[in-house]
């Protein structure tokens, strides 16, 4: 009987793992078709993706004037698909490597023209957007007008990070930027200004930027609530007639704080908390520009028309 039992306990194990072997197969096979199907995509990926802060930061110790991969093409032209530039502004101590290695080629590797410029600062300088929020919106106003002038587009979209998105706004709003623009995308922008502890903390994620926030930081002050910035910003409406804003920001926000006053709290304005879409992603203010689910809302604010869902991982 001993022996009866063990036998049909042999053969149903033999039959289970025969089993298990054929669903391992048939998975690997599907695997494999995956691949396969993925391939394409995975072939028109032109330009390199980095896909960390830290991997940003130490890309641009070797030549911080660089643009990052598919940014600033020349031989880029405009398509039907995608009619207008995008023009990435920097935030507070970024620089166009450090800010837009993730971004920039992932917009560039979807068909966009994509341009940047150093600004705030000494190009060759790893700590950059640190000089007075008016100039470098001066120098976001002549980028516009050169990729204007050198693609024919009528028009360009603005994503700014941070500072680079009060930026944008502010360009927008008191440079005459508006007939010029089409969208405006802020991630997590100081629309409303925030706290010098906050960009303490900020700076201590890049090499050398504490030394000089307290005492060569005009952004900083610039960005201080209440300053003479902040204030002619949300002096009337911050939204321009004809042109669609998109801000998205983290739950999880350390720089422009409360979480929330980076919105624009105005008729028309799309305010976006990155985890309505992505519930398990803490991402948080300097990391923005290298998250997936920012990726997508990104892109569908650029491209509403053809929205599709987030992808948070």
């Amino acid at each position: 009987m001993r022996v009866l039992t063990s036998g049909r306990t042999c053969a149903r194990t033999s039959a289970l793992v025969a089993r298990l072997r054929r669903i391992i197969a048939l998975a690997v096979v599907a695997a494999g078709v995956a691949m396969l199907g993925a391939a394409p995509a995975l072939a028109s990926s032109r330009f390199p993706v980095t896909y960390t802060l830290a991997g940003g930061i130490l890309r641009s110790l070797d030549d911080p004037a660089a643009s990052p991969a598919g940014v600033n093409v020349a031989s880029c032209r405009v398509s039907a698909a995608h009619p207008r530039p995008v023009v990435l502004v920097t935030g507070t101590f970024g620089n166009m490597i450090d800010d837009w290695s993730g971004l920039g080629p992932t917009l560039a590797n979807l068909g966009y023209c994509v341009y940047a410029t150093p600004v705030g600062g000494d190009p060759e300088s790893v700590i950059q957007t640190v000089g007075p929020v008016l100039q470098s919106a001066q120098q976001i106003s002549a980028l516009v007008d050169s990729v204007l002038a050198h693609t024919g587009a009528p028009q360009v979209d603005l994503v700014g990070h941070s500072q680079g998105g009060m930026i944008a706004e502010y360009y927008v709003k008191l440079l005459g930027g508006a007939p010029k623009v089409h969208t405006v995308v802020g991630i997590s922008p100081s629309t409303h200004g925030t706290d010098l502890d906050g960009l303490v903390a900020l700076a201590w994620l890049f090499p050398g930027a504490n030394e000089i926030v307290r005492s060569a930081c005009p952004a900083c002050v610039d960005q201080e609530v209440g300053s003479p910035v902040i204030s002619a910003l949300d002096n009337g409406p911050i939204a321009q007639r004809g042109v669609s804003y998109t801000v998205v920001e983290t739950l999880n926000e350390t720089v422009v704080t409360p979480a929330g006053s980076a919105f624009i709290r105005e008729p028309g304005v799309r305010n976006l908390w990155l985890q309505s879409y992505c519930p398990f992603d803490w991402t948080d203010h300097a990391n923005l520009t290298y998250d997936l689910g920012v990726y997508g809302l990104v892109r569908n604010a650029l491209d509403p028309a053809h929205a599709r869902s987030v992808s948070c991982f």
